[in-house]
């Protein structure tokens, strides 16, 4: 047992609820949970001077990737430049103000103001307290939703599909966006969830006492979700980031139930509608996502085809069922193998949001190839439905929590428990 001081070397593990005490790190290390092995904290030498390094660096790196040409193309003596910021111009001039927008905030605005954040929370400590727990909280929330590296593999994809029809070349703020892309990656990693609330303010005391290796909620203590302070159950704002949380998510199997059915209702007609229009020499081919990886297949791109045909076909698809099975396991399954679930359950929350790389594809071939009646490509409706099917099942995953699952079990234990006794 502790005494009713918080001690800050324990934790509530976020996935399956056990609480554990966190070991002394070394640089460079990582604590997991011996339940689960969900990643609970790291240890980073230097942590404020790389991260502030790293994002000031970042923030450098995309400056001169919007400024200079990003790529070009030549088709028969007719040259075609962008620039990263005319990319978003195109589609609002072609009436796809969803996809701009779509672009502006997952490739721009959301990784700007990750690489901007993290400096002001390492280097103004004189701010405002609220102020600092507002942009610990949009940090961590942010960082989910920047795809600076998903973007980049798009724009890969694209050079492939376009060497058929001429020579491709790269600006200057190509490359610039390659390193951002690596600066932003790193900057993120150097910021550990526990390490930087604790900077901006102590754990609250809790005045209950609490067992080591016993679930939070058999205890009366839940943890909070943002800065993964212990709390007493009945205790719904944390006062350390003032968050407003529960011991479980509300309606948690509800939401994601609708969520999901929802992207399945979108994801019929985004598949069968056409994402992108070709007019070349007069004539208009609309394709479809699987016509596109069927055309890169027979056209000898076999690399590419299983990108696109794993990313935006393979991967919603089984992402649907994953989450579905996650929901009819947790709610009806008697199983007690909840590592294996936790493991499609981690797998579907990172493979999701690379599903938009087909949506990048299109917004980068709408920009660049812009020749008239010689060659031009244009986005339609099937692209805006397929972006939303992929955001609406990141969000179906969010709501989800993978504690009710543990909870099925520790339930079934307690009762096997009283039946021996």
């Amino acid at each position: 047992m502790c005494s009713e001081q918080h001690h800050s070397e324990q934790i509530l593990c976020p996935h399956c609820d056990l609480l554990v005490e966190l070991p002394a790190l070394a640089s460079n290390s990582r604590a997991v949970c011996p339940r689960c092995k969900t990643t609970l904290c790291k240890r980073i030498e230097f942590p404020h001077k790389l991260a502030m390094g790293y994002a000031f660096s970042a923030l450098f790196m995309l400056l001169l990737a919007n400024l200079f040409p990003f790529v070009n193309m030549e088709v028969a003596g007719v040259y075609s430049q962008i620039t990263l910021t005319e990319i978003p111009d195109v589609m609002i001039a072609e009436g796809y103000s969803i996809l701009s927008a779509l672009f502006l905030v997952f490739v721009q605005i959301i990784p700007a103001f990750c690489m901007l954040a993290i400096p002001l929370l390492c280097l103004y400590r004189a701010m405002s307290f609220r102020l600092k727990v507002w942009l610990a909280k949009a940090v961590f929330i942010a960082k989910t939703w920047c795809m600076v590296e998903i973007f980049l593999a798009g724009v890969l994809v694209s050079f492939v599909k376009l060497m058929a029809y001429g020579d491709i070349g790269v600006g200057v703020s190509f490359f610039a966006y390659c390193i951002f892309c690596v600066l932003q990656v790193k900057a993120l990693q150097c910021i550990d969830r526990r390490w930087l609330w604790q900077q901006i303010a102590p754990l609250p005391k809790l005045a209950t006492p609490v067992e080591v290796g016993k679930p939070g909620l058999q205890q009366g203590v839940r943890s909070c979700p943002c800065c993964t302070a212990i709390l007493p159950v009945d205790k719904l704002e944390c006062p350390r980031c003032l968050t407003h949380g529960h011991a479980r998510k509300h309606n948690s199997l509800q939401w994601t139930l609708a969520l999901l059915i929802t992207s399945v209702m979108l994801y019929i007609p985004a598949n069968l509608l056409p994402i992108m229009v070709t007019e070349a020499f007069g004539s208009q081919i609309s394709s479809t996502i699987m016509s596109g990886v069927i055309l890169l297949w027979e056209d000898g791109s076999y690399p590419v085809a299983l990108v696109i045909f794993i990313a935006s076909i393979l991967v919603p698809s089984l992402k649907i069922l994953a989450i579905s099975w996650l929901c009819w396991d947790t709610k009806w399954k008697k199983q007690r193998d909840r590592e294996q679930m936790l493991r499609v359950y981690e797998i579907v929350e990172f493979v999701g949001r690379w599903s938009m790389i087909d949506v990048f594809v299109i917004a980068v071939l709408s920009a660049l190839v812009r020749m008239g009646r010689l060659m031009s490509i244009y986005p339609d409706t099937g692209a805006v439905l397929f972006a939303m099917v992929v955001i609406l099942t990141m969000f179906s995953a969010m709501a989800f929590d993978p504690r009710l699952s543990w909870d099925r079990v520790n339930k079934l234990d307690e009762k096997d428990s009283d039946d021996v006794r």
